[in-house]
């Protein structure tokens, strides 16, 4: 490897916030879900 090569290329670096809110659509429902059965289940523990 040449003094001029690059160990890594920048144009190529994805950002990690891209990468996250790719499942954006997808987490968002599930963890509402998930809160609302977790609220439901304590409303009818506490009942």
């Amino acid at each position: 490897m040449s003094a001029a090569t690059p160990a890594h290329d920048d144009a190529q670096t994805q950002d990690p916030i891209e990468e996250v809110t790719k499942y954006a659509p997808l987490v968002i429902p599930v963890a509402g879900g998930v809160l609302i059965f977790l609220l439901a289940f304590i409303a009818v523990f506490m009942a």
